[in-house]
């Protein structure tokens, strides 16, 4: 295969929602660019893309699928990105290592929520964005009124390039508005027929090729200089313009095809060969230390692994793309983030499963290699006199966790290897071993996704498991001030025990003054704080621990085992055995003994007068809140509010964005458990959503009872 130059390679990302055709599109590309020999369909598990053993038995695409064409003289790389927004993850990925984006719109359902949910991501990054209209062929497609949609969601610098004659089962020509021709296909598509646009769509065109030349025009002061004298542009100088405006994300153009046919793909891979900008012309990524890195052939050699594929009979399949200099089969490098020596043995590019050998690739190239020995998805390797490292992937937030163990508890070990292997696949799925819920939770996108996970381990690994609902990681906390003093007192021959500490507690807030008086039962207590230690805590929140002994009564070298009881009990809380926060704690008084007193009897002591302080000091349970943001159709609004209302959610506002509504909200993350299944139900599939915790809050009374009654009834089952 010939050695691509870095301005020669041009990398897509494929998105769009489920069911738009990105699989099929995908073999029409490979076949027109004579990669494969016969398209395979979906319907046989025959395809290049959607070959894992789980995305055949759902008929899915659960991961991404790097392949590449070769279109005169220039190499495009496209990865085929999953649909479904539980398998977001691999979109964001694909958008990061790639300069355009390709976003299908499926002709029959139109602009659909996950295509807004796609531009969104395209937004945030920055990214070029093509729509392509497939199943034009469908009875229902109505290609002006997506059009008028995608201006109406998206701006009027949404502007077609192509149009199809007619729609529906009869559909076989199209209208090119770049080049005014008409390209019309037999019934198994293929090459196009060119002739000149006939006389009825001649006016169309016309007023379509115009509105395309002077939003090429609009990116480049020569070409609008021209534009206002002549009116017009060659067609040369209208990709070039174009190429411009997708850069600075000033234009979207639209096509269309049928890819199930093979109408209308010559021309899309033609326009893109010709339109989307070359890995040269695209702002430079930032390393990790915020260092610009130019896709440069003879700069110093860095490699970004991007995805990791587990295949039979071959094992990990690890994606790179080239961010600097070349890298030749053989090559020695160092892994950046692992310090380790890596040798690339092998060097090849991919076409799905498929992988062709290559000697060298360069700057912006993408690619894949196998058989590394420490190589992990998000790492780089570098070649000499450079110290590049990456980390600009920003995976989605979780939205679905789940408790997850073995049916056979001894193959805990074996889950535990299975899972991290398959976050290496997915990063968005994150398993994570809880020591305060006592349990394996696996965190991601959706039911779906998770569902995925517990078929992959069931079905390949024969690991039978279970998934169930997490334990809630619930606070404790007071509520108002509280006194308490306790006497540790141990003597059983020889040396003896003895501590004891008077203490008070009160809840904390950031900013609050030094204590200076207490009264409790008419009787004042006068503090002077002597030293102030502040605990920021793992779980969030602040210990506060003052001392205020004064006469001596206990030595300062027994307060840090004073402390140390206190945050004994911090981490076990009286009500559910939750972690308390956002306490100050002043020892004022105490008694100590010269032969006896030590620092287990002090820690004793301090963490039993806490223990009772904390139960006088109306305690409180904290549960987490998060933000919720839906995006859905306004017809189904209603029901979304209600149902988040049902859920204890409090409705923060809500906005319209582009024909959907936005709504956010703030909601217990108790009552999110199956939200995904049931906005999915309520909306028949439509809307989508996103969490990411926002705060602790007091539960309400009655749920507190319940939650106090259900741990005393699983203190007295132990």
């Amino acid at each position: 295969m010939k050695v691509y130059k870095s301005s020669e390679i041009k990398n897509i990302a494929i998105l769009g929602n489920a069911g738009s055709g990105k699989t099929t599109l995908t073999e029409s590309i490979l076949f027109e660019s004579g990669q494969i020999q016969r398209r395979g369909r979906v319907s046989q598990k025959n395809t290049v893309s959607d070959y894992f053993p789980v995305e055949q038995e759902y008929g899915y695409s659960v991961f991404a699928t790097v392949f590449h064409a070769e279109n005169n003289g220039k190499k495009l790389n496209f990865i085929d990105c999953p649909g479904s927004d539980d398998f977001s993850g691999a979109a964001v990925t694909a958008l990061n290592v790639t300069d355009t984006a390709a976003i299908l719109v499926n002709g029959a359902n139109g602009v659909e929520v996950g295509t807004q949910n796609q531009f969104r991501t395209t937004n945030k990054l920055g990214k070029p964005v093509i729509f392509v209209v497939n199943h034009v062929d469908d009875e229902k497609c109505d290609y002006d009124s997506i059009i008028e949609k995608l201006k109406e969601l998206f701006g009027q610098n949404v502007v077609p390039v192509q149009y199809p004659v007619t729609t529906g089962p009869d559909f076989s020509t199209i209208i090119d508005v770049l080049t005014m021709k008409q390209y019309t296909y037999g019934a198994n598509g293929g090459k196009a027929t060119v002739s000149d646009i006939p006389a009825d769509q001649l006016d169309k065109a016309t007023e379509l090729h115009h509105a395309l030349v002077e939003a090429a025009a609009e990116h480049d002061d020569a070409l609008m200089e021209k534009f206002f004298e002549t009116e017009d542009l060659t067609d040369d100088e209208v990709r070039e313009g174009v190429r411009k405006g997708l850069v600075a994300r000033g234009i979207f153009p639209v096509a269309c095809v049928c890819a199930e046919s093979d109408k209308g793909v010559d021309r899309l891979l033609e326009f893109l060969g010709n339109v989307v900008p070359f890995v040269t012309e695209v702002p430079k990524v930032k390393n990790a230390a915020g260092e610009e890195v130019a896709a440069d052939e003879n700069g110093p050699t860095s490699l970004f692994f991007f995805k990791t594929g587990m295949e039979p009979h071959i094992g990990e399949v690890q994606y790179f793309k080239v961010m600097s200099g070349k890298v030749h089969e053989g090559d020695d490098l160092v892994n950046a983030d692992r310090g380790s020596k890596e040798r690339l043995s092998q060097l090849f590019v991919c076409a799905g499963q498929n992988r062709t050998k290559v000697e060298e690739l360069r700057a912006g190239d993408i690619g894949c290699s196998v058989k590394l020995k420490d190589v992990k998805t998000g790492n780089t390797l570098n070649g000499k006199d450079t110290d590049n490292r990456f980390d600009f992937i920003k995976y989605p937030n979780s939205k679905c966790i789940r408790a997850i163990r073995p049916v056979n508890v001894a193959e805990m070990e074996k889950m535990m290897a299975a899972i991290n292997r398959m976050s290496e696949e997915d990063p968005t799925w994150v398993v994570e071993q809880s020591k305060e819920l006592r349990q394996v939770l696996i965190h991601g996108q959706g039911e779906f996704h998770l569902r995925t996970l517990k078929w992959r381990l069931e079905n390949l690994d024969k690991i039978q498991v279970e998934l169930y609902e997490q334990r809630i990681p619930y606070r404790e906390t007071i509520t108002k001030k509280a006194r308490a003093d306790y006497r540790h007192k141990k003597q059983s021959g020889g040396a003896g025990q003895f501590g004891e500490v008077h203490l008070i507690v009160e809840p904390y807030t950031e900013g609050m003054p030094e204590p200076s008086m207490y009264k409790f039962n008419g009787q004042e207590f006068k503090i002077t704080p002597r030293s102030t230690e502040e605990v920021p805590l793992e779980w969030g929140g602040k210990l506060v621990f003052i001392n205020s002994v004064v006469g001596g009564a206990v030595d300062t070298r027994f307060m840090p085992a004073i402390l140390k009881g206190i945050m004994e009990r911090m981490e076990r809380g009286p009500l559910t055995g939750s972690y308390a926060r956002d306490v100050r704690v002043i020892v004022y008084d105490g008694k100590m003994h010269p032969v006896d007193s030590n620092e287990v009897s002090f820690m004793l002591a301090g963490r039993n007068a806490f223990s009772q302080a904390f139960k006088e000091a109306g305690p409180k349970i904290l549960e987490p809140i998060y933000d919720v943001e839906v995006l859905v159709p306004a017809d189904y609004m209603g029901d979304v509010m209600s149902d988040l209302q049902g859920r204890r959610g409090m409705i923060m506002g809500m906005e319209s964005e582009g024909g959907y509504q936005k709504l956010n909200a703030k909601v217990p993350l108790k009552e999110m458990s199956n939200f995904s299944t049931s906005l999915s139900s309520i909306t028949a599939g439509s809307a989508s959503f996103d969490m990411k915790f926002a705060s602790y809050e007091l539960v309400p009374a009655e749920v507190q009872d319940e939650l106090i009654k259900a741990h005393e009834a699983e203190q007295a089952e132990d």
